[in-house]
């Protein structure tokens, strides 16, 4: 009967030990896992295989610039080419659409993010559009990255 008390108390402080590892993403970031290519520091979402199931609606073709710890980056980098999925941080803000509304077919929008810099022009700008994810791991998926 001790032994048996005991075991439930060594599970019970092993549990809670995991329990307090896990952290709470900050209120205006949220934990995401995405499929998609790598190439570089540069993550582009596309369709995941249809088995795997998809966490949040993340537009196929969506760019991210990939920041965290340099062995997780360069285990990414050593995977180009293959379909990897990663898990990491990203501001809920950089997550949402483009904001305001859409008139004139979706070609014009009323009170949506303006450019920074008036000099800039974000249409030419590749990192304009790209959010920046914070990765905390990544696995590797069944299928190969088509070019894009």
């Amino acid at each position: 009967m001790r032994r048996l008390i005991w075991l439930f108390v060594g599970a019970a402080i092993a549990s809670g030990t995991v329990a307090a590892q896990e952290r709470k993403p900050p209120a205006d970031s949220e934990e995401l896992s995405l499929p998609g290519c790598a190439k570089g520091r540069t993550f582009i979402v596309s369709e995941g295989p249809e088995h795997e199931p998809r966490q949040v609606v993340v537009a196929p073709g969506r760019r991210f610039r990939l920041e965290g710890p340099k062995d997780v980056l360069d285990d990414i980098k050593r995977r180009e080419g293959q379909l990897i999925e990663v898990t990491g941080l990203v501001r809920k803000s950089q997550v949402a659409g483009p904001g305001g509304i859409p008139i004139a077919g979706g070609r014009v929008r009323i009170g949506g993010p303006m450019p920074r810099s008036p000099m800039a022009d974000p249409a030419r700008d590749p990192a304009y559009n790209q959010a920046i994810m914070d990765v905390s791991s990544w696995r590797l998926l069944n299928g190969s990255c088509t070019r894009r």
